[in-house]
């Protein structure tokens, strides 16, 4: 594993509800199946959705408050996480990720195997949406931002539907879902939860493909002598070896073009940010796939620690990476990358008796649990990977992965 698990919706202090019980996203589908609402209608009622404050608990807060699209619909600051809360200044303890190129994420699996590396090796968990892959599609992470303690705030439902209800589109909500579509509260919310998901499957906004490095893929566009080296560092695997989680090839057996994440779940054990309030109890550990937000696998401690791998697509517009947000450019990522095990005193912090503590964010015999791949195979007094001048050629390939590239 390599280069980045960069951060990426910003999920809770505080208990948050569940992620929708299948059975209901498939009722919302076979609800879209029976009345067959218009696609254009639904994409144009989940935009305006989108960007309504109206539809959280502090009326200060919508979608694009977080999800930016001037960010490429990440967040607009450096801030580790986002307020939100019924106040609009909660804090919880995730960083905000990007929605673009979320499109071809898999539900959440214990075991991957992957046609484009070897079918026949189990590469761990992968796939589901959020830090944790707790919802299994956009429909579901959708409601999670919407109930969310730490983010819209919605009580329930039913506060959902209420204010939707009230809303100056209401009528446009039931001209396309039908007369009755706000008068009950389940079928209600799920409709608003499909409306959503329509407006993020509008390709132009969320799956552009307009970067520099697609424009080169399509043959009308050349890298930079120093992009062309960073690409190279990319994936050595004896280097950066950045694409054994980020892939940067067109898919051998879909030809799709490369989301620069294999949707792994990988235990990077990056510091602990002392700025979340959640942090200041000591007891606290946000270990991903265990909890706290996530509860059916807080028994498999081999997963502890394990954060979803983001698309690196638009990486250099972030200005807060991993999933606590504790770095702040990809030249500090990098760095973290290339010297984690051979300068710990760098990165983490100290414990009672003062001694340097590797992997502060995790507990005990979880640190057993850190990733140590290239370029994390070094120890103390090793040459790091990576030295500054491919540092710097890494991070001008990485640029080129930004989109809306006119040459």
């Amino acid at each position: 594993m390599t280069l980045q698990r960069l951060g990426l919706a910003l999920l809770l202090a505080a208990a948050v509800p569940p992620g929708l019980p299948p059975a209901q996203a498939a009722e919302a589908y076979a609800m879209q199946a029976a009345r067959q609402p218009d696609f254009g209608q639904m994409q144009r009622l989940g935009r305006t959705m989108f960007f309504d404050p109206a539809l959280s608990a502090s009326g200060e807060q919508s979608c694009a408050s977080c999800h930016d699209p001037a960010s490429a619909y990440g967040p607009p600051n450096g801030k580790p996480v986002q307020p939100g809360g019924r106040d609009g200044q909660a804090l919880g303890f995730r960083a905000t990720p990007s929605l673009r190129y979320l499109q071809n994420v898999p539900p959440f699996t214990e075991h991957r195997f992957d046609d484009d590396v070897d079918e026949s090796v189990d590469q761990g968990p992968a796939g589901g949406h959020d830090w944790d892959g707790r919802a299994a599609t956009v429909h579901e992470q959708s409601g999670l931002a919407l109930l969310s303690p730490n983010e819209m705030a919605n009580a329930d439902a039913a506060a959902v539907v209420e204010r939707l209800r009230r809303a100056p589109y209401a009528g446009e909500f039931r001209a396309t879902f039908g007369a009755d579509a706000l008068d009950a509260v389940e079928p209600a919310f799920q409709w608003a939860l499909l409306a959503l998901e329509m407006f993020q499957q509008d390709a132009a906004q969320f799956h552009p493909y307009s970067s520099k490095y697609d424009a080169v893929l399509r043959g009308r566009a050349r890298l930079t002598p120093q992009e062309a080296r960073g690409l190279a560092l990319f994936n050595d695997e004896a280097k950066g070896n950045c694409a054994s989680c980020h892939p940067s090839a067109v898919s051998a057996t879909t030809g799709a073009f490369p989301a620069f994440t294999d949707h792994g779940h990988i235990v990077v054990g990056v510091p602990r940010n002392r700025d979340l309030p959640a942090n200041r109890d000591p007891a606290f550990f946000d270990l991903g796939l265990c909890g706290p937000e996530r509860h059916d696998l807080a028994a498999s401690r081999e997963h502890c620690g394990a954060f979803r791998t983001p698309t690196l697509r638009n990486v250099a517009l972030r200005q807060a990476f991993f999933h606590n947000g504790v770095l702040h450019s990809l030249d500090e990522v990098m760095r973290f990358y290339v010297t984690r095990d051979l300068e710990p005193q760098r990165w983490f912090g100290r414990g009672a008796g003062g001694q340097v503590e590797p992997y502060d964010d995790l507990p005990g015999a979880l640190k057993e649990n850190v990733n140590t791949d290239p370029p994390f195979d070094r120890v103390a007094g090793d040459k790091p990977a990576l030295d500054a001048q491919e540092i710097a050629d890494v991070i001008a390939f990485l640029k080129t992965l930004t989109d809306g590239y006119a040459p």
